[in-house]
């Protein structure tokens, strides 16, 4: 009776073990493509190549995905379709699936614009690319279950660091106006948040760098291919680490690079971001505290409710992300996700965000690490704060919300992280 006791104690302390591993999928097209970010164009060369990056975990009762891929927006629609699939080749629950994007404006579009024909009209009156999205959706649940068989004992660390690759991008004249620019007195949020997957060794597995930053260090000028400062960063810190890293951005909503929209690399300096950032990601990397073998994780969601701009418009294939309420107020409705990782919550929204939302959040988080992942799950536009609602400018133009949105997402994300089990 002793031996069986001690054989099934210790099939259980083999389950719960952590395990993770990482895939890297090339996405780049072969052929020209729209590009997204800018007015309409199509790219005419290959700067340098584009990838889905797929981590996954298991902690011997679930399984977890997180993946990054290097585009700069997608409907929501996309992401439900490809979460359904993944569902049904892996058995992965869509709540347990985070799919952000680096927000690169110099990569194909993916899927039907969405919200995007609402609020840029003109950007997307050509025919929808199904033949690249095919690709697209079907390289990545492909990716996810390679990714999911190799998974192998693992260790995990998380930390933060600082870098001053990035500025707040609201420019204010003398007449209080507001446009687009760089305004180095404005908000701006300049932590680094990190993942570390490793080995039971200490080897690395995959390297998770969250930092809020626009993907437009190239202009609209620049038609080629590009991961743009993101995938620079990636690819920088990749070689020296010897494995790949996820770039995971933030509340960029209101946050540019500090070089920006420039009309080639040189000029824009990209390369210079390996150092701004780049090197700024290794050695907070080489300072967070050392990875720990035992690993709870946790997932979970919140959808969250929000009054929509009146007279605004709304496309047929996301309805389940609107309602209306009785006294005919028209809502927008958006799931936030939630992933503890021990003591550290990563959360996400489909918006661009201003940075003073997610900080107020991490400020008010119980966790000692409080990770915002912005562009995830879909894309249903800017999210200001009241103030920036009340200066105007591009960014509350081209929202679907209202002055309401920051108290209702601020108020149910912090009470939904206080209640996380730890």
């Amino acid at each position: 009776m002793k031996r069986i006791l001690i054989l099934l104690l210790a099939a259980h302390s083999m389950s719960a073990a952590f395990r993770a591993s990482v895939v890297k999928v090339d996405i780049t097209p072969s052929t020209p493509k729209w590009l997204l970010g800018y007015g309409p164009r199509q790219s005419t060369a290959i700067h340098d190549r584009i990838y889905h990056r797929i981590v996954a975990m298991d902690d011997g009762a679930a399984r977890y995905l997180i993946v990054s891929s290097e585009v700069c927006l997608f409907a929501p629609s996309v992401y439900d379709d490809a979460a359904r699939r993944i569902q049904k080749e892996t058995g992965v629950d869509p709540v347990r699936f985070l799919w952000t994007m680096t927000h690169t404006h110099s990569a194909p579009e993916v899927g039907p614009p969405g919200i995007y024909s609402v609020l840029l009209k003109g950007r997307s009156d050509h025919p929808v690319d199904t033949e690249y999205t095919g690709q697209f959706i079907a390289s990545l649940v492909k990716g996810a279950a390679d990714a999911l068989a190799q998974l192998a004992p693992a260790r995990v660390a998380t930390g933060t660091g600082h870098a001053n690759a990035n500025i707040n991008r609201r420019a204010r004249d003398t007449d209080g106006r507001i446009s687009l620019g760089l305004n180095p007195d404005g908000p701006v949020d300049r932590q680094i948040g990190l993942i570390r997957l490793e080995t039971a060794t200490g080897s690395p597995i995959a390297l998770l760098a969250n930092y809020a930053m626009h993907g437009t260090v190239l202009s609209g000028r620049f038609t080629e291919i590009s991961g743009d400062a993101q995938g620079a960063v990636a690819t920088y810190v990749e070689s020296k680490i010897g494995a790949p890293m996820l770039y995971i951005n933030g509340a960029a909503g209101n946050i540019a690079p500090i070089y920006s929209v420039y009309d080639t690399p040189r000029a824009g300096h990209l390369s210079q971001f390996n150092v701004l950032l780049g090197d700024r990601i290794l050695a907070a990397n080489s300072a967070i505290a050392p990875a720990a073998s035992e690993v709870r994780l946790w997932a979970g969601e919140n959808w969250i409710e929000s009054p929509r701009k009146k007279g605004l418009g709304w496309p047929e294939d996301l309805m389940q992300w609107s309602r209306e309420t009785p006294g005919g107020t028209p809502l927008v409705r958006m799931p936030a996700r939630f992933l503890r990782i021990n003591d550290t919550v990563l959360w996400s929204l489909p918006v661009e965000m201003f940075c003073e939302i997610s900080m107020e959040v991490r400020n008010r988080s119980p966790f000692p690490n409080t990770f915002f992942a912005g562009y995830t799950n879909g894309w249903i536009g800017y999210l200001p704060t009241k103030a920036g609602f009340a200066e105007g400018g591009y960014e509350p133009t081209t929202s679907v919300f209202t002055e309401q949105a920051q108290q209702d997402v601020t108020e149910a994300v912090v009470s939904y992280i206080q209640s996380i089990p730890r």
